[in-house]
């Protein structure tokens, strides 16, 4: 089984618009039907996707996009992941002054869409305290009735790697199990 782009959708709109590679060059690549490909580029599907940049996240070459828009039998092939992606040094974010109003929107975008991110990884990935994550849950901000939920990504409070990261770290973390006691 071979491995799929991250974001397949969005890797899948980048290719249309940045490349001529073929709709079954495209769809081999993001594990989708060549038919999803013509309507994404039809303007039918995937309307309000960003197209996500495989070559600036560390999934393409430019060489070897290059070397299939050549030869439309070719396949694109994965960039082998033995140079691990730099992380962001463990200390405190500094987030500048215009995003900061952004931070409700953003703790509500992964409250409402990742339920699954603990309070702990919230705080990491957007430089928040638990009081607002909290305020924010419960609508006591002080500025819920402006707080619209907005990707944290997006709105540049974290990087896509990032929050990947803790999204896959939330759901692989085994549910806590009560023990029984030993007799």
């Amino acid at each position: 089984m071979t491995s799929l782009p991250l974001m397949p959708k969005a890797t899948a709109v980048w290719l249309i618009e940045k490349t001529s590679l073929s709709f079954e060059q495209i769809a081999v690549f993001c594990g989708m039907h060549p038919l999803e490909i013509q309507a994404i580029a039809n303007g039918e599907v995937a309307q309000s996707i960003v197209g996500y940049d495989p070559i600036a996240n560390h999934q393409l070459t430019r060489e070897e996009i290059q070397r299939c828009e050549k030869t439309p039998t070719a396949r694109l092939k994965m960039t082998s992941t033995s140079n691990p992606v730099k992380r962001r040094s463990k200390g405190s974010r500094y987030t500048p002054l215009v995003r900061r109003r952004d931070r409700p929107d953003g703790i509500a975008f992964l409250l409402r869409n990742y339920p699954q991110l603990s309070d702990t990884q919230i705080v990491k990935l957007l430089g928040t305290t638990k009081n607002t994550i909290e305020k924010v849950r419960n609508k006591q901000h002080w500025n819920t009735p402006n707080i619209k939920p907005r990707d944290p990504v997006t709105i540049g409070l974290c990087s896509q790697t990032d929050l990947n990261a803790a999204v896959h770290e939330a759901t692989s973390a085994p549910a806590s199990v009560p023990s029984e006691p030993v007799e």
